[in-house]
């Protein structure tokens, strides 16, 4: 019984080193990570070829010149979620945005329908669902931004044959590049590594980055970006990532308190513990969010060029990029969504309660049930505060700066923010199946040793 309690405490003791030094060396023996890893790239690289395949029926001439005028709307946030699909009138034009919104609105619904709602609640079940409704949802918004889209083109001049047939196979090619985009990202959050619908929009950014500093330094050598507004840029990108970092992995610790109870003849002593709640619990979501809700009717009515209506030239004064409208807006999308996706996704408080309660957990001072959900909810509340001024202060400053100085997109606040978030969740994830494999490794060792000794014993047993 000692060399077995000094075998286990061994063990515990390796996999706490483990867990504290996650070893990368380990990535070329674990070979379900690599083949996840290996099926992701597979499949990003399927949308990156998949946004060079152009819509039938372009004018490619035309459209390239019109690209180089029209940047306002083209060079948003939309543009830059389709990784320049929409710049290239690809087949991905519509990027994941229709599926984004479809989300939105389902979520808004979950917490106002009942029925939404006891579905919410049914488990895996009721989950999935919800998620054919969202796939429903998202057929029906890509076929009404198609169809806009092919409308604003041909009404643009940029189509070589202009007519029903054109604006059918445009409304039948985009819609099928949603869905497919969609398809995509399950696939790669099921059988990849990391989350495939962020992955899809990281990917978009990361590509179309090299392009956008090439472009921002000619404008340097031009003369039309000095070299001061150049360096401040790059500082400001930097600063900007630090202090992501540093905010992402800010929490709130709630202490937690397990009483002593008896298990049979023995007596367990109390414990505690804590309950981290992160200072912005929603993560990229909001931004993503408030994005797309923004920039949607600026970029559909970018190709219509003069048709444009009087109503939506009253929209795009008002509410294009850098007007104060516009700043006002995304902040209180940005502020609503933060506690909106964390309270009912990412940090539900009666559900946390009710756990706490069920595992005998409890804060100290406070009753468990509904007065820890209530004492929960202030505390979220409290520190959703500053979770989301710095989601807003993140996208909305480079924003202003982006606006004064003529900088490109791509090194704004959000896709920073994008960047970063999507990075070190992906990372997290592939040093949590490093560290299950390693785990894996260990336990299999102790097996194969304690075989081992057994077997010593057998043949020392025979031999006496």
């Amino acid at each position: 019984m000692a060399a077995l309690s000094l075998r286990e405490s061994r063990m515990v003791s390796a996999a706490e080193q483990m867990a504290a030094n996650t070893s990368w060396s380990a990535l070329g023996k674990a070979s379900d990570l690599r083949n996840r890893i290996l099926f992701t790239l597979g499949l990003l690289i399927v949308y990156r070829l998949g946004t060079y395949i152009p819509v039938p029926g372009i004018d490619g001439a035309e459209l390239r010149a019109f690209m180089e005028q029209a940047t306002q709307g083209l060079g948003g946030i939309l543009s830059m979620f389709t990784g320049g699909a929409l710049g290239r009138m690809g087949i991905f034009a519509l990027g994941i945005m229709p599926y984004i919104s479809a989300s939105i609105i389902i979520q808004l619904l979950t917490a106002m329908v009942p029925t939404l709602e006891q579905l919410k609640k049914e488990g895996e079940q009721g989950r999935k669902k919800i998620n054919q409704y969202t796939r429903y949802g998202t057929v029906g918004l890509a076929t009404l931004q198609s169809y806009g889209l092919a409308v604003s083109l041909q009404s643009g001049d940029l189509v070589t044959n202009p007519g029903v047939f054109f604006i059918v196979s445009c409304m039948v090619t985009l819609v099928g590049g949603t869905m497919f985009l969609m398809w995509l990202g399950e696939q790669i959050t099921a059988r990849g590594i990391g989350n495939g619908i962020s992955l899809i929009i990281f990917v978009g950014i990361i590509a179309e980055v090299p392009a956008a500093l090439a472009q921002f330094f000619s404008q340097g050598r031009s003369g039309a970006v000095s070299p001061a507004v150049i360096v401040g840029v790059m500082v400001m990108v930097v600063a900007v990532i630090a202090f992501v970092v540093f905010m992402e992995r800010a929490l709130r610790k709630i202490h937690i308190q397990y009483p002593r109870r008896q298990v049979g003849m023995k007596v367990y002593d109390g414990g505690s513990s804590h309950l981290p709640v992160k200072v912005n619990p929603a993560g990229v979501i909001p931004a993503i969010f408030a994005s797309s809700l923004l920039l949607l009717p600026t970029t559909i009515s970018t190709f219509s060029g003069a048709q444009t209506g009087p109503i939506m030239s009253l929209i795009l004064a008002y509410f294009g990029p850098g007007q104060p409208l516009y700043l006002l807006f995304f902040t209180g999308m940005i502020v609503f969504f933060a506690y909106f996706y964390t309270y009912n996704v990412s940090f539900k408080t009666d559900e946390v309660a009710e756990n706490l309660k069920n595992q005998n957990g409890f804060v100290p001072g406070v009753r468990p049930g509904k007065k820890t959900a209530e004492y929960l909810d202030y505390v979220v509340t409290r520190v959703l505060v500053l979770g989301s001024a710095y989601l807003a202060a993140v996208c909305l400053l480079p924003e202003i700066l982006r606006s004064q100085l003529q900088i490109p997109f791509y090194f704004g606040g959000t896709s920073v923010l994008i960047v970063v978030s999507v990075t070190m969740d992906t990372i997290q994830q592939v040093q949590s199946h490093l560290l299950a494999h390693q785990y894996e490794g260990l336990i299999e060792k102790s097996q194969l040793s304690g075989k081992g000794k057994k077997r010593a014993r057998r043949k020392g047993a025979a031999r006496r």
